[in-house]
């Protein structure tokens, strides 16, 4: 939060024009473990520290652009993203699903799956790329989409749960095992349902993802099957 303050501060100073595209999560939205995939009107929140600095990096998001960022002679435009479970190459963050996955698959061990029922709305992390790149380029050309908030994830059809995503890397690398550890997790607060409507990016933007789960799945996992391999991925 404090991080997107600054960077909001800093804007202030600029004359030339400026387009911005803020990176929030779909973790912003106050949870409410419903069916339904949450739209950039709903309310947002958030039950755990990670899911409320993100609710709180959207509120100071938002008073930067009404307070500062309003006036006639402003040049700064800036755009508001939340995106869905991002998976792809090069992500070596600790406690995350598929780097988890990959390093104790390349070791022969199982991994420890928190919570196997937990649905997401996974997608390759290039399709929010396109997402944010798509709406820079319409606020360069549009200054109506100044100040607007979009979800760029997959249709509601493609959420799956962990487990599901598990048995789908499974048909791309070899001696896949995970134990489930759920029981472990009584004070661990994460979300069992998470799904994004990204209808307003679709008429807005014309935007929409293209890929489907199983090729968002084999190309990650090829990612990391060829780093382990010793190859280059620039190649």
């Amino acid at each position: 939060m404090l991080g997107s303050a600054c960077i909001l501060e800093t804007l202030r100073d600029f004359s030339k024009t400026v387009i911005t595209v803020m990176i929030t999560s779909d973790k912003a939205y106050d949870n409410v473990e419903w069916a339904w995939g949450y739209r950039e009107t709903d309310r947002l929140g958030g039950k755990d520290p990670y899911s409320a600095s993100k609710g709180m990096a959207e509120i100071a998001i938002r008073s930067y652009v009404e307070s500062y960022f309003r006036e006639t002679d402003c040049n700064i435009r800036v755009g508001i993203t939340r995106a869905g479970n991002v998976i792809g190459g090069g992500d070596w963050a600790k406690n995350r699903i598929v780097p988890d996955c990959m390093k104790s698959w390349s070791e022969n061990n199982p991994v420890a799956i928190r919570n196997p029922s937990s649905t997401r709305p996974w997608q390759h992390v290039l399709e929010p790329l396109s997402g944010y790149l798509t709406l820079g380029a319409s606020l360069y050309k549009n200054e109506n989409y100044h100040g607007e908030a979009y979800n760029f994830g997959p249709t509601t059809d493609q959420n799956y749960s962990v487990s599901e995503l598990i048995n789908e890397m499974s048909k791309f690398w070899d001696n896949v095992s995970w134990n489930d550890v759920s029981h472990k997790n009584d004070k661990l607060h994460e979300a069992g349902l998470l799904k994004l409507n990204c209808d307003k990016a679709l008429s807005d933007l014309n935007w929409s993802s293209t890929l489907e789960f199983n090729d968002t799945v084999r190309m990650t996992v090829s990612w990391y099957k060829t780093f382990y391999q010793g190859s280059d991925q620039n190649s």
